[in-house]
């Protein structure tokens, strides 16, 4: 149910490391620039974000700060050729979670994104909750008047995308880029498909969420 952003220039460097975090079981977008990065992280939600520090258009330590002064605190480790106890330690106080030298063994970065998944810094995002319904994405379902309904992968980063906007709608681009993120190509209807799957699904286990269609805007979860 995780899905990493990679901000990484070096093709082949991208390549490895997104193939380890897939076989891993965790999705992974990849980005070589800190301005793509950017964009990427405000149109969907990722569990952590890997940043390296030379890049085409500054130090990646300029994008972890920016996240940080705007209150976004997704889980970071920096990725970087400089080993100097000075780079690691600017990489911390930056806002970096984690820390790791090239070159290094794609088992350990596994291990590491791993960890700063476990430990999540905001704690309420964990199992969100609204109106009647509460999501367990680590284990992929909802839940709601004592009923538990399965939700596959896409349908999950749906609903967790409506809910941390409490009602408000969100734009269809969002819901795709959160569904099957920025590189998986999908069919045009494949968020209809995914929208009438979890209605149905509500309705199973008797909310009273509904997912209205806001004409022109996008869609919203509202209560009643």
């Amino acid at each position: 149910m995780y899905r990493v952003l990679l901000l990484e220039d070096h093709d082949r460097l991208a390549a490895l490391v997104r193939q380890a975090l897939d076989n891993a079981g965790l999705a992974c977008d990849t980005v070589e620039r800190a301005n793509l990065a950017w964009e990427a992280l405000q149109t969907m939600d990722y569990s952590c974000i890997i940043v390296d520090r030379g890049l085409p258009d500054g130090d990646g330590l300029d994008l972890v700060r920016r996240l940080r002064t705007d209150r976004q605190f997704i889980p970071c480790l920096m990725l970087t050729a400089r080993d100097a106890l000075h780079d690691r330690v600017d990489g911390l106080e930056a806002g970096a979670d984690d820390y790791l030298s090239k070159p290094f063994p794609m088992s350990e970065l596994v291990a590491r994104v791993r960890a700063l998944l476990r430990r999540p810094p905001i704690q309420v995002a964990l199992n969100p909750s609204w109106g009647d319904v509460r999501l367990i994405p680590e284990q992929g379902v909802m839940l709601c008047n004592n009923y538990t309904c399965p939700l596959a992968r896409a349908e999950m980063q749906i609903m967790l995308t409506l809910f941390r906007n409490e009602g408000s709608p969100v734009r269809r681009s969002t819901l795709d880029a959160a569904a099957w993120g920025l590189q998986e190509a999908v069919t045009p209807n494949a968020l209809d498909v995914a929208l009438h799957r979890i209605r149905r699904k509500l309705t199973d286990i008797g909310s009273n969420l509904r997912i209205n269609n806001v004409r022109g805007v996008g869609y919203a979860a509202i209560e009643g």
